[in-house]
């Protein structure tokens, strides 16, 4: 079921909120008029994103809260209800992410990765289902990754725990379902190579620049995808054309996909320059960012990589075509 109310007489949580995706997501949400609550750990960005909210006609409430502490989740909600009488819908955002290889990325950062991304989620889950049945109904979107469905090396700790997000929402729905609470949609987004800091933010022991692979879209796609949801919920969104094709070769032949798309990112998810920062903001937050881009400045080389990546998703489509032929010979046969 979509909103009880109005986007503009709603009230919407988001965590990460400070920047990239969940700032975008705040502003999409404050142009329509709705009240937003906005949590990250840094209060000072958080306090940029809330007084350009206002700017743009909505409400915001800056709530500074560590989603790997559940207290402080659910103090969250209820600080939001207190303020704006109720919780409408809400926003499982926050991430963070570690690359490097599985065996050289040490276990304290693999594990608060978890903490963040999955536990984040499951804490905010638990800390809005309450509200969302008390207001009649709602929507829980949980923003997840293409990388939810697909994977790509260097990114073990963020994979398992996007797969992990994604497990974790079709359970829950089924739950709410078989319980009597359909009223309450869950949904989870699915976005390609998203332009936001997080990949300057990432923990890199790679000892190389990062860049997200190509192609690359704004944030502000992603917050609309969210917005439609709220309005007219579904199971998974896309996020990008990106997104589906990757799914849609990954689930048609996914053994040619995996090699096809591992060969790509490991070419192409590393600049040129060289980076020395390993710890990035897997454990402390970054106070000053509170932009929704990352690679402002770097349009031309992004563009040119996409066409690689136009490229590459033809040979693998070609090669899919492919498989199934021979699939479907060996079936004759």
């Amino acid at each position: 079921m979509p909103l009880t109310r109005s986007l503009d007489d709603s009230t919407v949580v988001i965590t990460g909120a400070s920047s990239g995706i969940g700032a975008a997501t705040a502003y999409a949400l404050a142009r329509r008029g709705a009240d937003v609550a906005l949590a990250a750990r840094s209060e000072e960005a958080l306090r940029r994103v809330a007084d350009r909210c206002r700017e743009l006609g909505g409400r915001a409430l800056v709530v500074p809260t560590d989603v790997t502490d559940p207290e402080a989740v659910v103090r969250l909600a209820a600080r939001t209800a207190a303020e704006f009488g109720r919780i409408d819908a809400w926003v499982n955002n926050a991430a963070v992410g570690t690359v490097g290889l599985f065996d050289e990325i040490p276990v304290t950062e693999f594990r608060r990765v978890v903490e963040v991304n999955l536990l984040g989620t499951v804490y905010g889950t638990r800390a809005a289902l309450p509200w969302l049945e008390a207001a009649g109904g709602g929507v829980l979107v949980n923003n997840a990754s293409v990388l939810a469905e697909v994977a790509m090396p260097y990114q073990s700790a963020y994979n398992a725990t996007k797969h992990a997000i994604r497990g974790l929402a079709d359970t829950v729905r089924q739950e709410l379902r078989v319980t009597g609470r359909g009223h309450i949609s869950l949904c989870t987004v699915l976005p390609a190579s998203i332009d936001t800091p997080f990949f300057r933010h990432a923990a890199n022991h790679t000892g190389r620049e990062l860049t997200p692979p190509p192609p690359v879209y704004p944030p502000e796609m992603v917050a609309e995808t969210i917005v439609r949801l709220l309005r007219r919920p579904r199971r998974e969104a896309y996020a990008g054309g990106a997104a589906r094709l990757m799914g849609l070769q990954w689930r048609l032949a996914p053994a040619l996909a995996e090699r096809v798309l591992g060969w790509y990112t490991a070419r192409t998810q590393f600049g040129p320059g060289v980076r020395l920062d390993a710890t990035g903001n897997v454990f402390h937050a970054d106070a000053t960012a509170e932009r929704t881009d990352g690679w402002q400045g770097r349009r031309a080389q992004l563009i040119r990589l996409t066409a690689a990546f136009g490229l590459a998703a033809a040979g693998t489509a070609v090669g899919t075509v492919a498989a199934m032929s021979r699939r479907s010979r060996t079936d004759r046969s």
